[in-house]
C-alpha cells in the first residue's frame, strides 16, 4: 500500500500541466515528485524516432512504462503527460484532465513556436475531448476529474482542489 498516491496529469498540449504540476509539488501536504513524462523520454531515449514534420517523437511505451513502474509503485508521484492511456490501470489514484478554451490554447502554442500542423491538431484534439475521452475510457470515471485551465484563477482553485483531494487521500489511508 502506498504511502502518497499517483495522480496523473494530462491534457493536450498547451493546457498547464506542468504549471499544475509545479505548484502541486510545492502545495501538496505529502511530498511528490513530478515526472515531466515528455521530457523523460526525450532524456533517457524511450522513443523510437523523431518526427521533424511534427516535431515530435514517436514513444518506446514498454521502455518507459518499465522505468517508470518501480518508481510509481511506491507512489507519491505526478505524471505529467499529454496522454495517459498507456499507463496501466491499477497506476492512478487520481486522473486530472486540463482543459482550456481552444482559441486561448491557439494562442499558447503559437507562443511555443509549434508548427501550424501540430497547432491544428492540438486544437482539433481539444474540441474533440480526445484526451478527456482517453482518460474516461481507461481509468474508472470516479478518479478522472475534468478541470478548467484558463486562467490564474483557474490554476489556483484546481491546485487548492487537487491538494484538499490530497489531503483526503492521506486521511483515508493512514490506518
Amino acid at each position: 500500500m502506498n504511502s502518497a498516491p499517483v495522480i496523473v496529469i494530462t491534457g493536450t498540449p498547451g493546457t498547464g500541466k506542468s504549471t499544475h504540476a509545479q505548484l502541486l509539488v510545492d502545495e501538496s501536504p505529502i511530498p511528490l515528485q513530478h515526472i515531466n513524462v515528455g521530457e523523460w523520454v526525450k532524456e533517457k531515449g524511450f522513443y523510437t524516432e523523431y518526427d521533424e514534420e511534427w516535431q515530435s517523437y514517436t514513444v518506446d511505451e514498454d521502455k518507459l512504462l518499465d522505468e517508470l513502474e518501480p518508481i510509481v509503485s511506491k507512489g507519491g508521484v505526478i505524471l505529467d503527460w499529454h496522454t495517459c492511456e498507456a499507463y496501466p490501470e491499477r497506476w492512478p489514484d487520481l486522473v486530472v484532465v486540463l482543459r482550456c478554451d481552444h482559441s486561448q490554447l491557439w494562442e499558447r502554442l503559437e507562443k511555443r513556436s509549434y508548427p501550424l500542423k501540430k497547432i491544428q491538431e492540438n486544437n482539433e484534439a481539444e474540441i474533440m475531448e480526445v484526451v478527456l475521452d482517453e482518460a474516461r475510457s481507461s481509468y474508472p470515471s470516479e478518479i478522472v476529474v475534468e478541470l478548467k485551465s484558463e486562467s490564474m484563477e483557474d490554476l489556483q482553485a484546481n491546485v487548492a482542489r487537487i491538494v484538499e483531494w490530497i489531503a483526503n487521500w492521506k486521511a483515508q489511508h493512514s490506518n
